[in-house]
Formats: structure tokens, sequence, C-alpha cells
């Protein structure tokens, strides 16, 4: 059986039945799994999960599941990359890039589809469901399936159409949603209360989120059990950012890991970035925002944990940058030049917000720095089109080649 004691109300601490809810009925703040970890710190260690196999189930005792019969793709324990090059030219002496582009449908979202349509299936579900900005379309349709479950998967009706065949292929119910992000939630939360189904982001929202715990463990598990310094992490609904952070909190909690300082950076799109406006201004609470940039999958104009993104960044110490469509695109550039990693836009946000943020000093160049990517670029290449090189079309002889002058003479 697994290490749930309850939901728990993150805001009046009310205590709930491990169903598939979401909602406080007394005060309707959200909730989310609470563990016993007493019973955890007895029952884990770093041989322990050490010893399982290569993917986030090794860290069993820390997910909100009940028993042992996963759902998954073997998701996770992705590479945890030093970053040199990219280190030089940006000062960062000690940077590492953890590459969630290795992930069975090629996005972290994978850790948290896994996570919770497991739980779905132990609840009884037989239809997995979300509303999407294409990463998690993706996870949904693949997990969907490999689980024998019927699916319906809601998106924008302009997503990027490599995301959209990346869902298709599975064979899933994709709906194209005339609207953005929020509407699409908006029309899914409608959807919820009327269907029975398992709707990963909605419903069953307090066990997906757990997933995305694993980065954090993954990284100081590959640190050599040390959390790292500092860490820079895209910014969408502001789930993955509480929730490395709480992972790494956990580790320590039962004594993994030592207890040492570790500030979180937020990165956003200047297009959609609620939160990274609100640090800026020094104030606790956000103006939701239409979204307006080519990072789709961070266009969430009205975060749904963008008040607790707020507050780890003040607890940890940390900050938040924005960058604009045309400093994303040098972002991704960068990271491909410097490192061979092809990341989406989500990506081109994080780097372009670790540039600015080294150049400007809020990051200290001698710590050890961790920046989160997140999804491969191959889903969105119409981001970059148009600002790369062009092919050189030449005849088949050499004269055809010299004549091109790429060669120094």
């Amino acid at each position: 059986m697994g290490y749930v004691k309850s939901l728990k109300c993150r805001e009046c601490g009310q205590e709930y039945e491990k169903t598939a809810k979401y909602v406080c009925e007394f005060c309707f703040g959200p909730l989310e799994a609470a563990y016993d970890y007493d019973k955890i710190k007895t029952d884990v260690s770093r041989g322990k999960i050490a010893a399982r196999p290569l993917n986030i189930w090794r860290y069993r005792e820390f997910l909100p599941v009940e028993g042992t019969r996963y759902n998954t793709l073997e998701e996770g324990y992705t590479p945890l990359i030093r970053a040199e090059r990219l280190g030089e030219e940006l000062g960062l002496s000690r940077l590492y890039v953890k590459n969630d582009c290795a992930n069975p449908t090629h996005s972290f979202k994978d850790r948290v589809v896994a996570v919770a349509s497991t739980r779905a299936l132990e609840l009884g579900f037989d239809t997995l469901a979300c509303a999407s900005t294409g990463n998690l379309a993706n996870a949904v349709s693949a997990y969907g399936a490999k689980g024998g479950m019927k699916r319906f998967v809601f998106i924008p009706s302009n997503l990027e159409t490599s995301k959209v065949t990346a869902s298709l292929i599975y064979d899933p119910n994709l709906i194209g949603v005339n609207g953005n992000y929020d509407d699409v939630n908006r029309l899914c939360s409608e959807i919820a209360g009327k269907h029975k189904w398992a709707f990963v982001n909605i419903n069953m929202r307090p066990y997906y989120a757990e997933g995305s715990k694993t980065l954090g463990f993954e990284v100081a598990e590959q640190l050599g059990w040390k959390a790292p310094d500092q860490v820079v992490v895209p910014v969408a609904s502001g789930s993955l950012l509480t929730k490395i952070w709480k992972g790494t909190q956990e580790f320590i909690k039962v004594g993994l890991i030592e207890n040492k300082p570790m500030r979180v950076f937020g990165a956003q799109a200047a297009g959609c970035s609620p939160v990274t406006t609100a640090y800026k201004a020094k104030t606790d609470t956000f103006r939701p925002v239409k979204p307006n940039t080519i990072a789709k999958s961070l266009a969430i104009g009205n975060p749904a944990d963008g008040f607790y993104a707020l507050r780890t960044i003040a607890d940890s110490k940390g900050g938040a940058e924005m960058v604009t469509d045309e400093e994303i695109v040098e972002g991704i550039k960068l990271l491909a030049r410097t490192e061979g990693l092809f990341a989406e836009t989500a990506g081109g946000v994080t780097i372009g917000c670790l540039k600015k943020l080294a150049g400007s000093g809020a990051l200290d160049p001698d710590a050890v720095t961790v920046a989160y990517v997140t999804g491969t670029g191959l889903k969105t290449q119409e981001a970059v089109t148009g600002h790369l090189r062009e092919v050189k079309v030449i005849q088949p002889n050499l004269a055809a080649f010299e004549a091109t002058q790429l060669v120094p003479a």
C-alpha cells in the first residue's frame, strides 16, 4: 500500500479521502497529497532507491499511488548534462541541463501522466482526459493507450502541427477549441463536472502534480545525493516549479540529502508572464493575462499554482525573469549550438532567462546551477523557421563546393 495518508487542503488543512477530488469544500483551496513521512523515513534509503529500475518509480514511496501495477512507458531518469560550453559562454562555472526531452513522448509531462493514469486506473476510471497546450495532449494520448483507456484530449485549435500529429498517432478523441488554454480549461472543468472521466489536470490534479517532484529527486541523486544551489524552471501553471521545490524538501525531510539552501528561479515568456510580472512588482498576487507568445506550452494566462510559485520563489530567496519571442528563439539556438540539444520554445524560455539572470548577477556564477529543459524542439520547429542558416544547394562536383567559400583558403 502507498504512503499517502489523505488529500489535504493547501490553505485550511482540511483532509479528505484519496478520491478524484481537487477542491476543498470549506475554503475552495486546492488539494494535494499528504504523506506519512515518518513511515517513508523508516522504509526508504539511498541504497534501496539506487537498486531500482531507472524510472520515476524508483521513488515510489513519494508518489500517490496505492499498488505496484504502474501504467508506465519507463519515463524518467533522464540525463543531467554538464553544460560546460554553455556555462563558459554565460559565465556559469558549474552549470547542468536536465534534459527531459528524453522521455517517451519527449517532454516532462510523461512523469505527471504516468502517476495520474496509474491512480486513475486504481480508482476504476476507464477514460483519461485533459486540457492541454500540447505536450500533455501527447502524454495523455500515449499513456491512455498503454492503459487501455478511452481518451478525450482538448487543445487550443491553433496548436503547433507537430504536437497535434504527436497526439493523433495514438488515436485519441482530439478536440480543438477556438480559444486559448484558459478557455479550453474552463470548458474541461464543465465537462469534468458532468462526465465521470479522469481529467488528469482537473479532478486528478492532486495525484498528477506529484509526478513533477521526480525531477527534483533525480537531480539530487544525479548530483551525488546533493541538492543544486540554484535552479531555473519554466513556468506555465506554476506547478512544476513548486513540485521541484517540494520534492527537494521531501528528500531533506527524510534524511536522503543534506539540508541546504536551494534558490528557485522562474522563467516565463514576456507574452504570458503573470508570475514574473507579479514578482517584479513585489506583490504576492498576480493578474491573469491573455497569452501572446510563440511559447505555447507555457501560455497559461491564469496559472492555477501561480500564487504558490510566487511563495516558493520567496521562500527560496530566488527570483523570476521573462524573455521576448526573439530571445526565446535565440535561447533555442544557443543551447543547440553549445550543447547539441534541440529544445522546444519552453526550453528557449529557460535558456533565455538563464542568460538574463546570469548577465544581471542574479545567479551565483560559481554555484551548482541546473536549468530544466522540458520538451523537444522537434515539436515546435515552426518557431525557428526563418531564423536559421539557409541550405547551400550545389552541383555534385568539387568546384561547386569550393565556390561556396565555406572552407577558408
